[in-house]
């Protein structure tokens, strides 16, 4: 048996959109717990959902295992594809219509 048991986690890249305070109560939460931005809200996430009693009782449903996903999900090049939105015109990008914080989670 063997004395380490290491636990293999997949982490992906995903953006999300935080208001300015948010994502600057983000960086400051994280320096004052030493870790990352990323940590902070992956560990925030976790303990809001298992602290939902609600929530963890809508996971039991059908309708939860039919949800249309809306995070946005940076696939790895190389990676199998699941299903990829279509793509936008490369002049949309160009509007500046986005001026939320953009944060993305970034983990090999």
């Amino acid at each position: 048996m063997p004395l380490l048991e290491v636990v293999q986690t997949r982490h992906l890249s995903a953006s999300i959109r935080l208001t300015d305070t948010t994502a600057l109560q983000v960086d400051q939460y994280a320096a004052f717990i030493k870790a990352s931005a990323d940590d902070v809200v992956e560990q925030a996430l976790a303990y809001v959902f298992s602290k939902d009693r609600d929530f963890q009782e809508f996971l039991k449903s059908a309708e939860a295992q039919t949800i249309t996903p809306t995070l946005r999900v940076r696939r790895a090049p190389g990676t199998d594809p699941v299903e990829q939105p279509p793509r936008k015109p490369a002049n949309s990008a160009a509007n500046g219509s986005t001026s939320a914080t953009s944060v993305a989670g970034s983990r090999a």
